[in-house]
């Protein structure tokens, strides 16, 4: 008698300590799924390049006779930079002229020779046919002769042309990298550095590459803002004016271009930019807490309560503003998700509303 109380006594000590620990069962929270507009910005490095920018090369081979600029010189379009010298070069355009003179003369020649023929002929049996023929040849030949002698004579000039080295737009030289008495040229050592770089830089581009996700919100005319690390109090825009419409192979992104005006120049080409671009709400959809998403070994999932048991359903990810987050998947409105979800809540797990 006495082992029975004992036993029945246990037992009514277990059946109150699982009273009691399913009475201490945390309390899992809740939030009922609702559309929403989510209108965010997209944070993406951006860097500064020159709107035209040339690395200014010798043509020829050459010497640097004098240089009339330098690093930070403000130069307008066709403005002189550097002169070269060449001195095979002026010897092979006094050969070129020397000759077109000669050949100038020999056409005179022929050319008064036929003429004279040509009149003779006028009176029969004075010329032969044969004889006014080969005249014309002759002149004909001359003239062709001569025209070859220009040509030669002017291609010799054009590539002397080229030891004046002129700015092919308004800009400030960025870089000089030859000295007076400098070899120069097409091919060599001399050919190594560019002799001077030029930049516009009244005028920038801000140059972006948008990941694949957020490509449909961007459209040209959007007016997007930056900042740059050496005046982080200010705060500059650009407007979108060029769009590659393609993605990148590598990246999966699509480059976007936005002019800068930079007529104070307080903005630099290579500068980082830190771009905010503003992505409107463009339709309704869902948004929870970044906290209800589960982002772990078994995928992307946020964790539903289905008749107070908890049940995974995989989403995908959206735009995300500080602490929302759009988010795609088999859920309808009105249902109900786990707050604070985590991965050791598992399918079927009870959840306490």
């Amino acid at each position: 008698m006495l082992t029975l109380l004992i036993f029945i006594s246990s037992c009514g000590e277990t059946n109150s300590e699982k009273k009691t620990s399913a009475a201490k069962a945390p309390e899992i929270k809740t939030l009922v799924l609702e559309s929403q507009r989510l209108a965010s910005e997209l944070k993406m490095p951006g860097e500064l390049i020159a709107n035209q920018q040339v690395d200014l090369y010798a043509k020829v081979s050459s010497f640097v006779k004098s240089l009339k600029a330098d690093v930070g010189t403000q130069v307008t379009a066709g403005q002189l930079l550097v002169t070269l010298e060449a001195p095979e070069m002026s010897s092979q355009l006094a050969a070129a002229e020397s000759r077109l003179k000669a050949q100038e003369a020999v056409y005179t020649a022929s050319n008064a020779n036929y003429n004279r023929l040509l009149a003779t002929s006028q009176t029969p049996g004075t010329i032969s046919t044969n004889d006014l023929e080969q005249a014309l040849a002759k002149k004909n030949a001359d003239l062709a002769q001569l025209h070859a002698a220009k040509a030669s004579f002017k291609e010799i000039g054009t590539i002397q042309n080229y030891l004046e080295i002129r700015a092919p737009f308004a800009g400030i030289i960025s870089s000089r990298n030859v000295n007076a008495g400098a070899y120069v040229g097409p091919s060599g050592k001399g050919s190594e550095f560019p002799l001077f770089t030029v930049q516009e830089q009244k005028h920038l581009r801000l140059v972006v590459s948008i990941p694949e996700q957020y490509t449909g919100y961007l459209k040209t005319g959007d007016t997007v803002t930056f900042k740059v690390k050496s005046q982080p109090a200010a705060l500059f825009t650009a407007t979108v004016k060029r769009m590659s419409g393609a993605l990148d192979q590598r990246l999966r992104s699509e480059r976007v271009e936005m002019d800068v005006a930079n007529l104070d120049k307080k903005l630099l080409p290579g500068m980082v930019a830190d771009v905010s671009i503003p992505l409107p709400a463009n339709a309704s959809t869902f948004v929870v807490p970044k906290s209800a998403i589960v982002d772990g070994s078994e995928g992307i999932y946020v964790i539903r309560s289905k008749n107070n048991r908890a049940e995974k359903v995989n989403i995908k990810k959206g735009r995300e503003t500080d602490d929302k987050t759009e988010i795609f998947g088999d859920l309808t409105a009105g249902d109900k998700l786990v707050a604070v979800a985590g991965e050791e809540i598992h399918d079927g797990d009870p959840i306490k509303p």
